[in-house]
C-alpha cells in the first residue's frame, strides 16, 4: 500500500471526529465505518411499537421501573465463571487497590499518567522478539519472517493468566487488531516494497501468547523469551471451523473445497477467558479487508465492491470474492475464535454456532442447569445484541469436554422494551420514574438444532445473522461492544461506544434503551436476568450511566449520582470488574471540547456512589485504552495501550510511547524513532522500587498535535 503525500487530508473521517479520535484510526481500525452508509437498513420494530405491551406485562408481574433497577442477584454467584485470573482473584473479599481519581489529562500528553503511589512500565512492545531465534526488532529493516517471531501490533484484548502455584510464573495473551502501515513503515521503503509490507501485516495481526516471571506475587511481571508457551497466530495460520455452518456449501472455497479449514484471523478486538482457561476473541470489522460483488448479504455487513485500502487481494486471491472460486471466503470470518494459551500446538477454532457479525468479543457466564452462556456485541450503529446457551453442560476440570461446548446449542437476539416511551424525546432527560429502565426478550435464531427464522436454514442464519436478526425484531443498539457478567452478582453489562446517527432522518429515533440523539458519547446498560439465571429468555434492565463530560454536556446520568463528582467519560468499550465487582471501564474516544487522553475508569455499581466514576489513568497521545486487566489484590492494572500517537506519521510522530527517545540522533542502528503499541502494568510503588516508567516519561516533551 503505497499513500500519498495528502493522504491525511484524504481520509473520509478528516474533519468529522471530535475528542481524543484520529481520522487515521478510523480508517485503518475499522475502514471509516461511521463515513458510510449504515448497514442496517431493516424495518425491525421500535421500541414504540412494544412499549404498551411490556408496560402492560410488567405491571402483570408487579415489576416497576425502580424496583427492576434495584435487583441484586444472589443465587448467580455460585455458577459465575471461575476465571478468576480475569478478576483479580475473585470470591475471597476486598482488594486493595485504593486510589486518589487523577484529573482528565490534554491529549497531548505523551506518557501514561498514573495516580500518586502508582508507577508503570511496559511489559512487551511492537516487535519485541518472542523465540530464541526471533530476531531483535529492527524498525527501518522489517521482515514478515522477523515479524511472525515478534509480538504484534496494536494489542487490544488481555489477560494475564497467573499458573497455579507460587505466583511466579504465568502467560499473557493478548490479541492484535489491525496494523497501521503509515506508522510502520518508512514511506519510500514502502513504495518499494509495497508487497513485503502487506506480508509484514499479515503477520502483525492475530495473536500472541508470552510467558511471564517475576520475583515473587504481587511484583512487575517480565516477559520471557522463548518461553514454551510463547505463540504467534497470524493471518495466515489454518483455523479449523466448526459448528453447524461448516462445512456447507457457504463456506466452501477453490482452496478449501470441504469449507472446514480457514487460514488466519482479523481485526479481532475484544475477547474473553473461558471457565475452562481458553481464550476467546471476536472477528470484528473483518469487512473492511475484502473484496465483494455487490451482493446484498455483503452490503448488510458493509462489504463494498471498491479494492480494499490494504490491497491484500493483490498478494492472495482470496481476499476478492470477485475471483472465481472464493465467493465464499468473506463468509468465513466475522466469528468467534477459540485458542488455547498452555498448548501451542493445538489448532485455534472458529465457532459458527456463535453466529456471524463483527463481534466486539464474547464472554461467558454458567446457567444454574450448568450450560453455558455466551454473550456478544455487534459492534455497528444499529446492530444488536447476542445470547448463546450451548446444548451440552459444563464439567469442572474437564477441560476437553468443555471446548465442544461452543460448538453447539441455541443462538438468540435481544428485544428491549421500555418504561416510560412517551417521556424519551432524545434530549437524554431522565424520566419521570427517576431511571431509564424496562425489560426484554430473547428472541431464537437457532433452537434445537433447528431455524426459527423462516426461509432461511441454520447454515444461513449463522452465516448471515445480521439479516436472521433483522427478520426475527430484534432491537437497534448504539454500538454495543463489550458485553461482561459481573462475577459478584451475574448482573450483565453492556458498552455502547456511540452513536451520532441515532435520532437523524431516515434512521431510529432515541428510545429508553438508547435514549440520547446524536448519541457521540456513549452509555452502559445494565441487565438482570429474570428468575437469576444465564439461561432465562426474558430480562430486566437499567442505564448504569450515560457517559459525557458534565462540564459541557446536559445529556449525562450517573444513576442518579451528582454529576460534578465524577470523572468525565466517554465512548465506553471495554469492561472488567475487580474483586469487589466494581466495574471497570476503558475509553476509545475521550471527551470535553479539546479532548482528552483515554483512559481507564473505575465505577461504583451499589450503595450511595452507585454510579461514582473515577478516573484511573490515561494513556498516552493518540492513543486507545484496551483491556483493562484487574488484579487488585496485588495492587495492579494492565491495560493495552493501542495506536499510540495515531494521526502522527513514520517521518513526524506524534509519541515517542513508551521509549522515549529524545531525538532521533539518539536512536541507534536498527531502534524504532516514534510510537510502538505495549501491553503496560501499573503497579504501586510499595515493593517496587526503581522499575518504573513514570519520571522517566515525566521528561519527554508532548509532541505537536494537529489542530
Amino acid at each position: 500500500m503505497s499513500l500519498p503525500r495528502n493522504f491525511l487530508q484524504l481520509l473520509p473521517m478528516a474533519g468529522h471526529t471530535r475528542g481524543n479520535r484520529d481520522a487515521m484510526t478510523c480508517h485503518f481500525k475499522c475502514g471509516d465505518a461511521c463515513a458510510q452508509a449504515v448497514c442496517n437498513t431493516s424495518s425491525n420494530s421500535y421500541f414504540r411499537d412494544i412499549a404498551d405491551k411490556a408496560m402492560s406485562r410488567r405491571a402483570a408481574l408487579g415489576l416497576g421501573g425502580v424496583a427492576a433497577a434495584a435487583v441484586v442477584v444472589g443465587p448467580q454467584i455460585a455458577n459465575a465463571p471461575s476465571a478468576s485470573a480475569d478478576f483479580g482473584g475473585f470470591g475471597k473479599g476486598g482488594g486493595k487497590l485504593s486510589f486518589n481519581a487523577i484529573d482528565p489529562v490534554e491529549r497531548t500528553v505523551d506518557t501514561v499518567t498514573v495516580p500518586e503511589g502508582y508507577d508503570w512500565a511496559p511489559i512487551i512492545r511492537w516487535g519485541d522478539p518472542l523465540f530464541h531465534d526471533a530476531p531483535v526488532f529492527d524498525g527501518a529493516n522489517q521482515t514478515a519472517a522477523a515479524q511472525e517471531q515478534q509480538f504484534g501490533y496494536n494489542n487490544d484484548y488481555l489477560n494475564i493468566l497467573a499458573d497455579r502455584g507460587n505466583g511466579r510464573t504465568g502467560v499473557l495473551v493478548c490479541n492484535h487488531e489491525y496494523t497501521n502501515e503509515y506508522m510502520m513503515f518508512d514511506p519510500a521503503w514502502q513504495a518499494e516494497n509495497a508487497d513485503e509490507a502487506r506480508r509484514i501485516a499479515w503477520a502483525a495481526h492475530g495473536f500472541s501468547v508470552v510467558e511471564l516471571k517475576r520475583a515473587k506475587a504481587g511484583q512487575k511481571w517480565e516477559y520471557v523469551v522463548g518461553g514454551a508457551r510463547n505463540r504467534r497466530i497470524t493471518a495466515t495460520t489454518p483455523f479449523r471451523l466448526d459448528g453447524p455452518a461448516a462445512g456447507s456449501d457457504l463456506v466452501k472455497t477453490v482452496a478449501d473445497p470441504e469449507g472446514l479449514t480457514v487460514l488466519g484471523t482479523n481485526n479481532n478486538c475484544a475477547g474473553g477467558t473461558t471457565p475452562w482457561g481458553t481464550i476467546i476473541s471476536g472477528e470484528e470489522n473483518f469487512n473492511q479487508y475484502f473484496q465483494g460483488r455487490g451482493t446484498a448479504e455483503e452490503a448488510r455487513y458493509g462489504i463494498g465492491t471498491g479494492a480494499p485500502s490494504r490491497g491484500w487481494e493483490k498478494l492472495d486471491p482470496r481476499f476478492s470474492a470477485q475471483n472465481p472460486g472464493y465467493e465464499n471466503e468473506t463468509n468465513r470470518f466475522g466469528y468467534i475464535v477459540e485458542i488455547d494459551p498452555q498448548d501451542p500446538t493445538s489448532t485455534p477454532v472458529k465457532h459458527t454456532a456463535l453466529g456471524r457479525f463483527k463481534h466486539e468479543g464474547a464472554n461467558i457466564n454458567i446457567a444454574a442447569d450448568g450450560r453455558v452462556v455466551a454473550y456478544s456485541g455487534d459492534d455497528e450503529r444499529f446492530d444488536y445484541v447476542y445470547k448463546f446457551i450451548s446444548k451440552g453442560k459444563y464439567r469442572e476440570g474437564d477441560k476437553a469436554h468443555n471446548m465442544t461446548l461452543l460448538s453447539e446449542g441455541d443462538l438468540y437476539v435481544a428485544k428491549f422494551s421500555e418504561t416510560s416511551a412517551a417521556e424519551i424525546d432524545g434530549s437524554g432527560a431522565v424520566p419521570s420514574d427517576g431511571a431509564f429502565d424496562g425489560g426484554g426478550e430473547w428472541l431464537p435464531l437457532v433452537k434445537n438444532g433447528t431455524s426459527r427464522i423462516a426461509g432461511m436454514s441454520v447454515a444461513e442464519v449463522l452465516v448471515y445473522t445480521r439479516l436472521a436478526a433483522d427478520k426475527a425484531g430484534a432491537t437497534k443498539m448504539d454500538r454495543p461492544e463489550d458485553v461482561e457478567p459481573n462475577p459478584a452478582t451475574g448482573k450483565l453489562y453492556i458498552a455502547l461506544t456511540n452513536n451520532s446517527n441515532r435520532g437523524k432522518a431516515g434512521n431510529a429515533p432515541a428510545d429508553e434503551a438508547n435514549p440520547v440523539n446524536g448519541n457521540r458519547d456513549g452509555h452502559i446498560i445494565e441487565l438482570t436476568e429474570r428468575g437469576n439465571d444465564a439461561a432465562a429468555l426474558t430480562f430486566d434492565w437499567n442505564i448504569l450511566l450515560v457517559a459525557g463530560d458534565p462540564a459541557v454536556s446536559d445529556t449525562t446520568y450517573f444513576s442518579g449520582f451528582p454529576p460534578e463528582k465524577v470523572s468525565p467519560i466517554s465512548c465506553p468499550d471495554n469492561l472488567a470488574f475487580d474483586s469487589r465487582g466494581n466495574l471497570w471501564i476503558s475509553t476509545d474516544g475521550a471527551p470535553g471540547k479539546i479532548g482528552y487522553c483515554d483512559a481507564i475508569h473505575k465505577v461504583q455499581l451499589t450503595g450511595p456512589e452507585r454510579g461514582k466514576v473515577e478516573q484511573f489513568l490515561a494513556v498516552p497521545a493518540g492513543a486507545e485504552a484496551c483491556g483493562p486487566v484487574i488484579h487488585d489484590r496485588e495492587d495492579s492494572v494492565f491495560v493495552a495501550v493501542q495506536h499510540p500517537g495515531e494521526g502522527g506519521t513514520y517521518a513526524e510522530p506524534y509519541s515517542l510511547f513508551p521509549d522515549f527517545k529524545a531525538s532521533r540522533e539518539d536512536v541507534r542502528a536498527g531502534e524504532f524513532y516514534g510510537p510502538r503499541p505495549s501491553v503496560v502494568q501499573v503497579f504501586s510503588t510499595r515493593g517496587n522500587k526503581g522499575v518504573g516508567h513514570a519520571k522517566r516519561a515525566a521528561k519527554a516533551k508532548s509532541l505537536p498535535r494537529k489542530k
